[in-house]
């Protein structure tokens, strides 16, 4: 049984993770190549998850959403709605801390393709779940692409049909606890104009004005 909120970093529980893991250690071993624990407030009102980290992302540098561009967009709205203090350097060291929020990702190991199999997320499940509980104060959550949206909903044991994923959708999945849904903040999306700076900043504005109301 999974009692821990944070994944060991050598996990051993995914096979083709743990392969594919251990190719990108020997090519790369000054890399994190691990699983990539969660980064933030013990005491947030607000968790983001991610998918998974990216391999030269947060697999490189053992922080979610640094190290890529999907991270450049993300801290840097974090930053403007007062969720973080100090410089974004894109390293684990550059001194950066959340305020009032965590960020997660619902696989905790680096997948092939960025894609981790049906297995493999309810593989992981746990971590999330255990994530979520042990934050007393949570009252939002921002699920970064369906995929994440679709993890957050088994967690809680929802109905994907109740809760449908829509770019600046939200649920409210528990008493008190908020789902917010934006498209992922990947390159890809950006490049092609799926999601555009203000469109993830409207989504941070709801969750904004929403955690006033609940203070």
């Amino acid at each position: 049984m999974i009692d821990a909120p944070e994944a060991p970093r050598d996990c051993q529980l995914c096979p083709r993770l743990v392969a594919y893991r251990e190719a990108n250690a020997a090519v790369h071993p000054d890399w994190f190549n691990g699983a990539v624990p969660s980064f933030g407030d013990e005491k947030a009102s607000l968790l983001i998850v991610g998918l998974a980290p990216g391999v030269t992302g947060a697999n490189r540098t053992g922080r979610p959403f640094t190290g890529d561009y999907a991270g450049d967009l993300l801290y840097a709205t974090l930053n403007e709605f007062g969720f973080s203090k100090g410089k974004f350097d894109a390293r684990p060291d550059d001194g950066l801390e959340l305020i009032d929020a965590m960020i997660t990702n619902a696989v905790r190991c680096v997948p092939p393709q960025n894609k981790p199999t049906p297995l493999e997320a309810r593989t992981c499940q746990p971590f999330l779940m255990n994530r979520i509980k042990a934050l007393p104060n949570l009252r939002a959550m921002l699920a970064l692409g369906r995929i994440a949206h679709d993890s957050v909903l088994n967690t809680f044991g929802l109905r994907k049909m109740s809760y449908p994923f829509g770019h600046q959708g939200a649920h409210d999945i528990a008493p008190g606890v908020r789902l917010f849904d934006s498209y992922h903040c990947s390159r890809y999306n950006t490049n092609t104009g799926r999601l555009t700076p203000e469109m993830f900043e409207a989504v941070f504005s709801d969750i904004k004005k929403y955690l006033q109301t609940q203070s």
